[in-house]
This record gives structure tokens, sequence and C-alpha cells, in this order.
């Protein structure tokens, strides 16, 4: 049950229904995750510097149980990702951070109770 939320400056025209899919369905074959487990949440518009620059720029948080919790999965992990925000924005790597978060079962809620016991 991955989580993505992709931080931005461009504005919300910049960001379809279908780029949320997409963007889904790209970290769900990286994590090698089911897309119907994926929760994804776009916030354009926002005021953000990256590398003390306000030029168009992505911040990128994905969070998973057992997918991102080694540098050489990440590092795979990044490379697809950049690779879709990259052509998908129009931006270069240098404008895009990702962060990746290793959840733990029970610190993640569902169906009123934690994955540990689902």
């Amino acid at each position: 049950m991955p989580f993505v939320e992709l931080l931005s400056n461009l504005p919300s025209s910049s960001f379809s229904d279908e780029f949320v899919r997409k963007l889904g369905s790209c970290i769900a074959a990286a994590l090698g995750k089911p897309e119907e487990r994926m929760n994804v949440v776009v916030k354009p518009g926002v005021l953000m510097l990256v590398a003390g620059s306000s030029s168009p720029c992505v911040i990128l948080s994905v969070s998973a149980i057992g997918a991102t919790d080694t540098a050489d999965k990440n590092k795979e992990h990044s490379a697809k990702i950049f690779d879709f925000l990259t052509r998908e924005l129009n931006l270069s790597e240098d404008r895009i951070v990702v962060q990746f978060h290793s959840l733990q079962p029970h610190q993640v809620g569902k169906n009123g109770t934690v994955m540990s016991f689902m």
C-alpha cells in the first residue's frame, strides 16, 4: 500500500487525471506493487524552492512497506521515476527531488486495523 505525494510549483493545468493515473502506474511498476494499492496525491501550485531556485520543480515522496528499504532498491526506483517525471513534465533532473520512506506494516492502517494483521 504505497503512498505517493508530489508537490510542485507548476500550475494545476500541468497535471491531469491521466497524469495522476500514469504516475501511480509508474511507481507501482517500479516498486513491484499492484496498481490498485497505490495512494497518490498531487499538490500543484505550491510555493517552493529546490536547490535555492523557484524555477519549475517537483518534490516527490514515496512511502512503502518492504520496497523502499535499501539503497540498491531506491537507486532502481529513482531511475524509473526520474525518467517518467522528466518526460511527462518536461523538467530537467536537477529540478526534481525524490524522497523514499520505508514503512513497517504496523505503521499503516486500513479497514479498522493495521497491515500487520491483514
